[in-house]
């Protein structure tokens, strides 16, 4: 199936989105990807540039891949202390997605911090009720975290 993976990359770095930075195959994996993206203008992400890691399971496209930030990142979504991204993020998983979809989504679930898919639920806490000190709190853990 790595042939599918190969192809989706080819087409990523032909057709590029503007907000992806690079894509790295770690050691030459064709199942394991490192992508650069850049934080979102106006989020609290915004001037940082997050390392998102993409684990492709053997058998994809048929089994979703396992999302993770390697940049510390404060967000409802993401576990504060591994980086693991929400399933629930990518939606109901088909082999009619693609690594593009996963990358899209992880960007604007960056743009528009939401509660719906919460995996650290003092962040979900915070961003519900107290909105303007989450958003401080994520621009210190971008400044501190995330390459400028």
């Amino acid at each position: 199936m790595s042939k599918r993976l190969l192809k989706e990359r080819a087409m990523l770095e032909k057709d590029p989105l503007e907000y992806c930075k690079s894509i790295t195959l770690l050691g030459d994996d064709i199942f394991n990807w490192e992508c650069e993206i850049i934080g979102p203008e106006g989020s609290p992400y915004a001037g940082g540039i997050f390392v998102l890691k993409i684990e492709f399971p053997t058998q994809y496209p048929f089994k979703a891949p396992k999302l993770k930030f390697e940049t510390k990142i404060y967000h409802p979504s993401v576990q504060k202390d591994t980086g693991d991204i929400c399933q629930d993020v990518v939606g109901n998983w088909g082999p009619t997605l693609n690594a593009k979809h996963c990358i899209q989504v992880v960007y604007s679930m960056m743009q528009s911090p939401e509660t719906d898919h919460p995996l650290d639920e003092d962040v979900a806490k915070k961003l519900r009720e107290n909105p303007k000190e989450f958003e401080k709190e994520a621009k210190k853990w971008t400044k501190l975290h995330a390459k400028q």
